[in-house]
């Protein structure tokens, strides 16, 4: 891979000095997503630092699913992680599924019974969260944290064997109701729940939760560094504890980095779900969504991102960066790769009258002027071709240097024409253009009689190929990124009435313009492009051919990035 180990951080520190002391002979780091919905752009970072660490130190990474709750997961979101992490550049050494382990994680949670360290609570999740107390206001024992061993154990192995319901019973670790980090305040570690899984079928009806499964998980695997979000930082004492009390042979060490935040961009996984549900995009790779998915669609080359991840850095704070510095390392990586070409996507027709009828020649021109060695292309042109609306006005104001009445531009990589005449429909709109053009000023000729202002760009009409260009904006008008993150970490908190009144109110602020579709023309050539092929469209921007809807009958480009951008690094 393309990284350079020189842009040290705090964890690649942390490990190298672990390695030079001898604490560890070896390093195994692992990225291990929950399959309850597909991959987005802050889950790229912690591909990168993962893998990239591994491989910069000679050690392995492991893709492991975390999929303890069978509600919310699905095969569908399995196949789609692996195929984002594949596209991103990387390959995993280990492939582990949290409910592979689900045996020996029942078998460890006997032993924290059996050792006093965990007991069966009845207490309902209301009541259990009231006993917890608050920030300032210690716990309250619950009246079944004392229940014998044998009781604890008798009753663990009746909620296995599914005697009682949902919601009935859970299993807490038993810790200190008084600590000052409410995560050690008796934690649930089991919960019932009679759903199908999608690995293991209906064989369990307890799941662990997420903060026990993990660190037995990453013990069992021998991972050396467990890199995470500093949204589990609090969590780290709890994880240092599970480990021990269970006597896991190996130990992690987990370590806390920043979360990527973008700017215009809603990274909450349960309102990315709820865009895909209520229909306001079609589906998780829409290319409107942040998704990794939804970025390949779009039109984003992995080179890229992989670029703009390791340029944000690691550090504990989790700032936010500006969406535009994504995009530039886009544009930095498709310049010299992609096909110069021509699109119109609002056309207007222009008959040149002084063109000869009948007559079609041959332009050649460079297929991309920063690189050469890409060769060159041949454009039609004839009588008949489209411009852009915006390249004409009827009564123009100052400094505009483009077509109008009795003014004269140049034709990209052809000639110089005229405006001598307006055509327009019974309700006074312009329909059509009539120009002269100037046969001695063909491009490449070496003309030198005059100069014009304006350049604008074209294509041939009767062998143009009708092509389909969506545009994007971000798809929430006023999203507030520091809620977002706030809101994602205390999801566990938050009650399901209180959840959808927030849905409700951030649906109200979905851009309804944040797709715009228009219908135009490319270049003849263009016309057996295939999926995922990308250009530059003269002036517009960088294109991508969408991999979902395109056809043989109607192209489709998705715009990846402008131009030109005022962002600098």
């Amino acid at each position: 891979m393309e990284h350079n180990p020189a842009n040290s951080n705090f964890i690649r520190n942390i490990i190298k000095e672990d390695l030079e002391s001898g604490k560890r002979n070896h390093v195994i780091t692992r990225f291990p997503p929950e399959p309850n919905g597909y991959l987005h752009i802050g889950h790229a970072k912690s591909i990168v630092i993962n893998f990239d660490l591994a491989d910069e130190f000679n050690g392995k990474t492991n893709l492991r699913f975390d999929d303890t709750n069978p509600v919310k997961e699905d095969a569908e979101f399995v196949q789609s992680i692996k195929e984002d992490v594949k596209w991103l550049g990387y390959d995993w050494d280990g492939l582990f599924f949290a409910s592979d382990y689900f045996e020996e994680m029942y078998n460890r949670a006997v032993l924290l019974i059996k050792k006093g360290k965990a007991y069966v609570e009845d207490l309902s999740a209301d009541e259990i969260r009231a006993y917890r107390g608050t920030l300032k206001e210690p716990g309250k024992d619950s009246p079944y944290r004392d229940r014998s061993v044998e009781e604890n154990l008798d009753l663990f192995q009746r909620m296995r064997e599914g005697e009682f319901g949902n919601g009935e019973k859970v299993l807490r670790a038993k810790i200190d109701m008084k600590s000052p980090n409410i995560n050690l305040r008796d934690p649930v570690i089991y919960r019932i729940s009679h759903a199908s899984h999608h690995n293991t079928g209906d064989k369990w009806c307890i799941y662990p939760m997420y903060a026990f499964a993990h660190p037995i998980e990453d013990a069992l695997e021998d991972v050396t560094h467990s890199i995470c979000t500093v949204e589990f930082e609090d969590q780290r004492p709890l994880y240092n504890w599970v480990v021990a009390e269970t006597e896991m042979e190996s130990v992690p060490q987990q370590i806390e980095f920043g979360r990527l935040n973008i700017t215009n961009a809603v990274m909450s996984k349960r309102k990315l779900r709820k865009f895909v549900e209520e229909g306001i995009v079609d589906g998780w790779d829409d290319p409107r969504m942040p998704t990794i998915s939804g970025l390949r669609r779009k039109g984003y080359t992995p080179g890229a991102i992989r670029t703009f991840v390791r340029e944000t850095g690691v550090s504990k704070g989790s700032g936010f960066v500006d969406s535009q510095m994504l995009d530039h390392f886009v544009r930095e990586d498709l310049k010299l790769q992609t096909p110069r070409t021509m699109g119109i996507l609002r056309p207007l027709k222009v008959v040149i009258t002084n063109y000869p009828e009948g007559q079609v020649e041959s332009l050649e021109a460079e297929i991309n002027p920063e690189n050469p060695e890409m060769g060159t292309r041949q454009i039609p042109f004839s009588r008949e071709i489209y411009i852009e609306q915006e390249d004409f006005m009827e009564d123009p104001p100052k400094k505009y240097f483009r077509l109008f009445p009795g003014n004269e531009v140049r034709l990209k990589h052809a000639y110089f024409i005229k405006c001598e005449n307006v055509i327009k429909d019974e309700e006074g709109n312009v329909v059509e253009i009539h120009c002269t053009y100037d046969p001695e000023t063909k491009s490449g000729s070496g003309f030198t009689g005059r100069k014009v202002k304006g350049t604008i760009h074209w294509v041939e009409a009767t062998q143009a190929v009708p092509a389909e260009f969506r545009l994007y904006e971000p798809l929430m008008l006023d999203e507030e990124p520091e809620a977002e993150v706030k809101a994602d970490v205390a999801d566990v908190e938050v009650k399901e009435d209180e959840i959808v009144e927030v849905e409700k109110n951030f649906l109200d602020r979905v851009n309804p313009n944040s797709l715009q579709a228009l219908q135009g023309f490319v270049e003849p050539n263009m016309k057996d492009v295939k999926a995922q092929d990308k250009f530059q469209f003269f002036r517009h921007g960088y294109f991508n051919v969408d991999p979902k809807h395109s056809s043989a009958d109607n192209i489709v480009f998705n715009l990846i990035v402008s131009l030109k951008s005022s962002f600098k690094l």
